[in-house]
């Protein structure tokens, strides 16, 4: 009876892993001052009919702290990757000279910086939601092992052991957000 408990805290820990590598992948998303490539993450390009990621149309790279460049492979690339990059939505301005594509990072605003630490704060809401329904899944499978027969001390340390899963992974996102915060901050 111990291993099918054992299996259940097993996929609750690996469950809410998931929900902080999520969570880490959403705060990259989170621009904070600097350019980074990861910032045009979620940009996609309709390359021959396929929505295809920017980054595998073109090369990305930072050259100082405020610009990102693209260098598209193939040249015919550059104005469907200028639209794509305004379609997304991330507030950049990009500029073609014909051979690559500049991005200047402009530098945020103090209302910009609260924006996106509310941003930052419902992206770790939804991570400790996440963390929660996985608390919740694995209770209930230890109740169902409890009304098959597993003894109520055994069931009882299980969700003991489920609920210090829980308070350990709502710390660590509690300890995320506050260094996205503190970077977002930072001027």
């Amino acid at each position: 009876m111990t291993e099918e408990i054992d299996f259940i805290l097993e996929s609750t820990e690996e469950s809410m892993n998931g929900t902080i590598a999520h969570l880490e992948k959403e705060f990259l998303n989170i621009r904070a001052g600097k350019a980074s490539p990861a910032m045009l993450g979620g940009v996609f390009v309709d390359y021959y009919g396929s929505s295809t990621p920017l980054s595998q149309v073109s090369k990305i790279s930072v050259p100082d702290a405020r610009t990102i460049t693209l260098q598209p492979f193939e040249k015919n690339m550059l104005s469907v990757i200028e639209k794509a990059i305004l379609v997304a939505n991330i507030g950049f301005n990009p500029m073609n000279n014909g051979d690559v594509i500049i991005i200047s990072v402009p530098p945020l605003t103090e209302e910009r910086r609260r924006d996106l630490a509310k941003q930052a704060k419902a992206e770790a809401e939804d991570a400790k939601i996440g963390i929660r329904n996985s608390r919740k899944d694995a209770n209930t499978d230890i109740k169902k092992l409890e009304k098959e027969g597993t003894s109520e001390d055994i069931c009882k340390s299980a969700e003991e052991e489920v609920q210090n899963l829980t308070n350990a992974y709502i710390k660590k996102i509690d300890e995320l957000l506050a260094a996205k915060e503190a970077e977002i901050m930072k001027v």
